[in-house]
């Protein structure tokens, strides 16, 4: 096994080892005494060491990885089909481990701040710290491991394992009673998805005989085939990436801690799906009919997570429902045949929305509430938090020179070209709906964006807040790092070298060629587009500081507020009747089956009591009954004999 490979190898593995070492912690008593205080102190050294680790591990292997590499071991031969256990690594696959150790590093360090007892309280408001930490440092792991995973089986076991810790993630304070639910919601609604996820990968091994990665790719499969597994990988990707129709999880998962979210947003869950589809791509690239189902999924979900983040009025759910919109757009960039485009936004996307994520965290730390209608007035006690957040709404509306701009832009263009020239595998008419679709967010964004801005920061506070102030250092400083790859990464996308790390055919392209940043006059409109968005947002706030500016959607607030009710549409076509058809199973359970065993359970009681009373009777009545039985039997003879 080669440097390289030993550091795949170990890259998911550190943090696993942590996480394993953290469950066997107790959890600390509610009185935070001595043992409760050292099982916390091993346990926040365990998670903070496990994502250094794997940190720097990453790191490591993307400064030694100078071309892909690949380890493999067999693991099950069933009959002629492997399933194999090794490393698939290439530059992209290094680029995202270093942005989910990276991320998964702040957010066990801001967790220390965020879980902590507070000054007043009389006991720790956290004693489940140990699991905590445990559970994110599995997290890691499992994702991870989907990123550098040889082998789908070796990929399906890190995509499940990501489902278990988010439901039991999202569902750690128990003290909300919504928490339980959000996690039970996202846990099932992800399952549906992962059904499919399970079945494509099935399909593709057999099909090729083997589950190695290479050999599903170099395999030459049937039409129908291929193109019934990429659609069932799709539904898969749909459920991690809360696309349409299987996105109604994500908002609701906001009920889990803050740091929880800017993980599960940020580099971990949602980006799975569409690490996923990159990895398969050459797959997808043969299969125009997948590529279209994708484009249309991803600008349907591009839209309605911009126009539902316009009406909310949760912090965490404008967030949550920008993260839908921003996935929309590096699912259509794929679906118009551009991974690079795609990983080069979920590397920015990761830094950006990771930094807002924790922004809000510190917000709600110091006001006690998630909604915006209560906040105002922050930029002057929270200083270093409202810069912060400038930065991540800058990168997220598509600010220049911010990161997000770089990235967005890059997907614009290779949709423009797919539109007007015909470029890429889907047909043309996906990349006019990506395109359209980009563009209209690119607007919608910037609206929603200078909104939140506003109304969170800006004016006067609209209710009595007890001295807020910036967040203590251990959660500043995590803020303060991802501001920088917020602010900066997409100047990256100059470099060509980092553009090659980018490319799933590093040999394609001249170093004169900006494969990731475009300038050029197709900047204009979405620069305009985005001055449009944050200029009505500010003229309305402006005119009336104290009016929320989403007064101005009318009648269609409700609705966006709603995400055009599809929830409830979910609610009605399938949680309804799922529950009519688990009632009505349930009473024949109880009525046929279980009425069918009781039912000769009392007969058989019934005939044997009746027995019992015969065999109780007096002696008279006894001795009557044998006389009268042997007269009978005597005649029985009798009659026998006779006829014979």
């Amino acid at each position: 096994m080669s440097t390289t490979t030993l550091l795949g190898a170990l890259l998911p593995a550190v943090p696993l080892v942590a996480g394993l070492l953290g469950l066997l912690l107790p959890p600390a008593p509610r009185d935070a005494g001595t043992d409760g205080g050292r099982a916390r102190r091993v346990a926040i050294a365990l998670g903070v060491a496990g994502a250094a680790g794997a940190l720097a591990l990453a790191v490591a292997l993307l400064v030694a990885l100078d071309r892909p590499a690949e380890a493999s071991t067999t693991w099950v031969d069933l009959g002629g089909l492997t399933v194999s256990l090794g490393v698939r690594l290439d530059s992209a696959a290094a680029l995202v481990a270093v942005a989910v150790a990276a991320v998964a590093l702040a957010v066990q360090v801001y967790s220390v701040g965020y879980l902590r007892r507070g000054p007043h309280d009389d006991v720790d408001t956290d004693h489940r710290y140990p699991p905590y930490a445990a559970q994110i440092s599995l997290f890691t792991a499992a994702m991870l491991l989907v990123v550098v995973a040889g082998d789908l089986i070796l990929l399906l076991v890190g995509w499940e394992v990501m489902g278990i810790c988010s439901y039991l993630l999202i569902a750690h304070d128990r003290r909300l009673p919504e928490a339980p639910a959000a996690a039970m919601k996202a846990f099932l609604v992800t399952r549906v998805g992962d059904v499919g996820f399970l079945l494509g990968i099935a399909l593709l091994g057999v099909s090729a005989g083997s589950f190695r990665i290479a050999d599903v790719l170099a395999h030459d499969h049937a039409t129908g085939t291929l193109t019934a597994a990429c659609l069932l990988l799709l539904a898969g990707v749909a459920g991690k990436s809360a696309q349409f129709p299987l996105h109604t999880w994500l908002p609701d998962a906001m009920a889990g801690p803050t740091p929880i979210s800017a993980l599960i947003h940020a580099a971990t869950m949602v980006a799975a799906g569409v690490y996923a589809v990159t990895r398969l791509y050459p797959l997808f690239e043969v299969t125009p009919a997948a590529l279209a189902v994708l484009g249309v999924m991803a600008s349907v979900t591009l839209l309605l997570g911009a126009f539902a983040a316009t009406a909310q009025d949760d912090l965490k759910r404008v967030l949550a429902w920008s993260t839908v919109s921003q996935i929309g757009y590096m699912t259509g960039a794929l679906a118009v045949g551009s991974p690079p485009a795609a990983l080069f936004h979920l590397l920015t996307h990761a830094a950006f929305k990771a930094l807002l994520f924790l922004a809000a965290g510190a917000v709600i730390h110091a006001v006690g509430t998630t909604l915006m209608s209560r906040m105002g007035g922050l930029r002057r006690t929270m200083p270093v938090t409202f810069w912060c957040t400038v930065i991540g709404l800058g990168a997220l509306a598509g600010v220049p020179p911010l990161s997000g701009f770089w990235s967005k832009d890059g997907v614009l263009t290779v949709a423009q070209d797919a539109a007007l020239h015909g470029t890429g595998p889907a047909p043309a008419w996906v990349g006019w709906l990506v395109w359209l679709a980009g563009l209209v967010g690119v607007a919608v964004t910037a609206w929603y964006a200078t909104r939140l801005l506003l109304r969170t920061f800006l004016g006067e506070a609209r209710m009595p807040l007890t001295h807020p102030h910036d967040p203590p250092a251990v959660m500043r400083w995590p803020v303060l790092l991802l501001a920088v790859p917020a602010a900066l990464l997409g100047l990256a996308g100059f470099d060509w070298a980092f553009a090659r790390r980018l490319l799933l055919a590093p040999t394609a392209g001249e170093p004169g060629e900006r494969l990731l940043v475009h300038v050029g006059p197709e900047l204009l409109l979405p620069l305009a587009l985005l001055a449009a968005g944050a200029g009505l947002a500010w003229l309305r706030w402006r005119r009336d500081p104290a009016a929320d500016p989403a007064t101005t959607l009318g009648p269609l607030r409700p609705v966006f507020a709603a995400a055009f009710r599809l929830d409830d549409v979910q609610r009605a076509l399938v949680v309804r009747p799922t529950k009519a058809l688990a009632r009505a199973t349930r009473t024949a359970d109880e009525v046929v089956v279980d009425g069918a065993v009781e039912g000769s359970g009392r007969a058989a009681l019934g005939l044997g009591g009746g027995l019992a009373s015969l065999h109780r009777a007096a002696l008279p009545r006894a001795a009557a009954g044998v006389l009268a039985g042997a007269l009978l039997i005597g005649l029985a003879a009798v009659l026998i004999g006779v006829s014979a």
